[in-house]
């Protein structure tokens, strides 16, 4: 499966997945990102690129899952680590992931 520039740059994805992952090297922090493809695949292909394993903690499948991250940067902007990382813990990330996606609707929940 091949995995393009378009996971977390654009706005128009109308349906994929937001998922909260962690980084081996850096255990206080998470990425939150929006996909369309598999978010488990996604963390693979990102893995491979780097030192170090991504790990999917949490991940919703929805419809305009990009539009939920956006929201989500807004009530993150002060635990801001880095571009999509956050200094979190993953529960907490996960709680606002879900309640933001109650807000935009949702195809399908865990």
């Amino acid at each position: 499966m091949e995995i393009t520039k378009k996971h977390t740059s654009s706005d128009a994805v109308a349906y994929g997945n937001v998922y909260v992952m962690t980084h081996s090297f850096f255990s206080d922090v998470v990425r939150i990102g929006c996909t369309p493809t598999d978010p488990i695949e996604y963390a693979i292909t990102l893995s491979a690129k780097t030192l170090g394993d991504y790990t999917v903690v949490f991940s919703l499948q929805c419809k305009n899952p990009c539009k939920v991250k956006k929201q989500i940067r807004q009530y993150l902007n002060a635990k801001a680590y880095v571009n999509d990382f956050y200094q979190i813990p993953t529960d907490v990330a996960a709680g606002i992931l879900k309640r933001v996606a109650l807000r935009i609707p949702v195809s399908s929940t865990d």
